[in-house]
């Protein structure tokens, strides 16, 4: 993959999406284990949001896995991604389906929506790789009407350091001052990110280890080049 010297951090990220989309989305989409993963991230995330139908806003939602499920699951999506690679392929499936999301090319940092226009903000794997989550944060904090959920899922993917992931893409396109610009891509422990959402003004901040998920990666098995992590749900409100 080829991307000028000169191009913003975010668009070297966006690029590296745009890259491994193929590779990542098919991962997502395993046979073996398709019905194990949807019955549980149904779970994770039909527990934490709203009773369908609500306005839900899936960010940084790559090829749109879980903007998919929830709006099986009854809600209103609108799914926002950099990476035309991912949300090709997650237009792709919602042109499938009967009920679809929303997939719009949008910033997390910045979304381009009013304040008070959602009931619940939902994202998976964002935070490692969001550049400037205070400011985030905020903006979504702002979008949520007052009561709204926020649902985030992640984990410490590589607390020792980015350099643990050689791939050749990934060391060119996540380079050193990309990696300045991700204050949670290297931390050691979820509660870094579970303080940057108590200090935004949330309320009722809680972190949920997702053992569910954990099982079936050690029953199935990760991406290559990948660990075995325990993953979280992060749930907060706007008071």
């Amino acid at each position: 993959m080829t991307t000028p010297a000169t191009a913003r951090p975010q668009d070297r990220i966006n690029a590296y999406w745009t890259g491994r989309a193929p590779e990542y989305d098919d991962y997502q989409q395993r046979p073996e284990r398709r019905a194990h993963d949807r019955a549980a991230w149904a779970e994770v995330f039909g527990g934490a949001l709203p009773p369908p139908p609500a306005q839900v806003l899936d960010l940084g939602t790559g090829s749109g896995y879980v903007a998919l499920l929830l709006a099986e699951l009854g809600h209103d999506v609108t799914a926002t991604d950099l990476s035309e690679g991912m949300l090709a392929r997650a237009r792709a499936h919602a042109a499938r389906g009967d009920r679809a999301p929303r997939f719009l090319q949008g910033d997390a940092v910045e979304p381009a929506y009013p304040d008070d226009s959602f009931d619940a903000i939902t994202s998976r794997y964002l935070m490692w790789t969001l550049r400037e989550p205070e400011r985030a944060l905020a903006a979504w904090r702002r979008l949520l009407r007052p009561g709204g959920v926020l649902a985030l899922v992640d984990s410490t993917w590589f607390p020792t350091g980015l350099d643990r992931d050689t791939a050749p893409d990934f060391v060119a396109l996540y380079d050193a001052e990309v990696r300045a610009q991700l204050p949670l891509a290297a931390a050691s422990s979820i509660d870094a990110t579970r303080d940057l959402v108590a200090g935004a003004g949330f309320a009722d901040v809680t972190l949920t280890p997702l053992t569910t998920i954990l099982e079936l990666d050690r029953r199935f098995g990760v991406a290559p080049d990948h660990e075995v992590r325990l993953q979280f749900l992060l749930t907060a409100r706007r008071a």
